[in-house]
């Protein structure tokens, strides 16, 4: 029987096939999580945008439907301070849009946020004891991480960078995910902010694998099999997949996302800050074309979004997704409309007849 040739992170995780879905903020839920881990993949939960209550049903509704190993993300991002003067301009860049849409400009502009972990969220892993803990731009601070692992959670991050992996692994990590310049959403980057550092999944994965100790996941540009495949010969232990699961009927995106995702070409794709004030990769809209993908007026991330809530609450009803994100990584093309269980068990079952030979 042909078995996966590097079982560590398969054997690390307690999970059947070498694929975790990513933890897609806004875009999926305890659906996608159950479908992905009944097939033998790492679920994940992503925990940014949902409070204690949100976050503590979803628990129990995968619990109900899945035994296999959960991931809650969290955000490690240090919140910013006010920035009025900042707000005031890009609120002021976007006003040609309040005037077109009919939206009230003098109101006051609603708060974007993304909550960082911090001592609720360490409380939290403490009581529901997850399998996995995934954390996006660097770790927690040291006491917190130390008590997420105490809990029992093995700990995953985002490098974008050899130094950033480094860094994660002297840090406490368990896993690094290897995030390429393809990858859709938020890039993981935390020890600069220099975007021309950022370098391609499949140079950037055995780049990693040769300076840690660690089992690498690679994560950016894989949809299918042969992605899997490539990361695999790379020497990357499993992969970590997003975009593609965008496509199944599990996933929480809007029509008008949806219709973007089925219709965009391979190269419409960008980094923006335009959204939330961190770069992203996305689609490309209206927004994006018109005041460039990245500003220097967008404030710091999360409170860029504020300003953009009340043009998504005329337009989007409408079905335009011009002030709205639309992530999407470089291989939407890959991607094919599939439930999410069935797509995780296609693609390890046919890069398991390649690799098991």
């Amino acid at each position: 029987m042909s078995t996966w040739p590097d079982r560590r992170l398969l054997d690390l995780l307690g999970i059947e096939v070498p694929i975790l879905q990513a933890p897609m903020a806004g875009a999926s839920g305890a659906a996608m999580a159950i479908a992905v881990g009944n097939a033998g993949g790492l679920a994940a939960l992503p925990c940014a945008m949902l409070n204690s209550e949100q976050l503590r049903s979803e628990i129990e509704v995968f619990r109900a439907g899945c035994a296999g190993p959960l991931n809650l993300n969290f955000f490690c991002h240090v919140p910013p301070a006010a920035d009025e003067p900042r707000a005031a301009r890009w609120k002021q860049a976007l006003k040609p849009y309040y005037d077109e849409l009919g939206a009230d400009f003098e109101a006051p502009t609603p708060v974007s946020n993304r909550a960082p972990f911090d001592e609720q969220s360490c409380q939290l892993i403490e009581q529901l004891r997850p399998e996995v803990v995934s954390f996006h731009f660097g770790l927690p601070p040291a006491d917190l991480l130390q008590r997420v692992k105490a809990a029992g959670a093995k700990v995953l991050s985002s490098a974008t960078t050899v130094e950033e992996a480094l860094w994660l692994q002297a840090h406490g990590c368990d896993a690094i995910i290897a995030m390429g310049y393809e990858a859709g959403g938020h890039r993981g980057m935390f020890l600069s902010d220099d975007l021309t550092s950022q370098i391609g999944t499949f140079a950037l994965v055995p780049q990693i694998v040769d300076a840690v100790r660690l089992p690498v996941i690679a994560a950016g540009g894989i949809a299918d099999h042969r992605g899997l495949v490539a990361a695999l010969a790379l020497g990357a232990s499993a992969v970590q997949i997003g975009t593609a699961y965008l496509f199944s009927p599990e996933a929480k995106v809007s029509a008008a996302h949806r219709h973007a995702l089925e219709t965009a070409s391979a190269s419409d794709t960008a980094l923006t800050n335009l959204f939330t004030g961190r770069p992203a990769r996305g689609i490309n809209n209206r927004l994006m074309r018109e005041l460039g993908p990245m500003s220097t007026l967008a404030p710091r991330f999360p409170l860029a979004g504020g300003a953009l809530m009340p043009l998504r609450a005329i337009s989007e009803p409408q079905g335009s997704s011009a002030f709205s994100n639309l992530w999407s990584g470089q291989a939407l093309r890959l991607g094919r409309r599939m439930p999410a269980g069935e797509l995780t068990r296609e693609i390890a079952q046919k890069a398991l007849a390649v690799v098991g030979r």
